[in-house]
């Protein structure tokens, strides 16, 4: 499923316009990335959490070539499913 094919299926769910499911899932999406930014842990209960770690620098290899590159350390935004979301997928 894609943006386009959510926005349509919230549409339909809710009873509103494609263009306010546009709007509601814009502004969680922003909102989501906001509070990550933050240093912020973002949880929906049954859903899952979202919460960002530190990943140290490292030394890597060009697949290519064989050549040692060095990976620079970053943020990673890491989710972790909540149990009605695991148990809707392993059924």
């Amino acid at each position: 499923m894609n943006k386009s094919e959510l926005i349509d299926a919230m549409a339909a769910d809710a009873g509103i316009s494609k263009g306010a499911a546009k709007k509601a899932l814009e502004s969680f999406i922003g909102n989501v990335g906001d509070a990550l930014n933050q240093g912020k842990r973002v949880s929906l209960v049954g859903f899952g959490s979202w919460s960002v770690t530190n990943r140290a620098a490292r030394e890597g290899r060009n697949p290519q070539t064989g050549a040692t590159i060095q990976i620079a350390a970053k943020n990673v935004v890491k989710f972790k499913p909540g149990a009605e979301l695991d148990g809707a997928v392993n059924k």
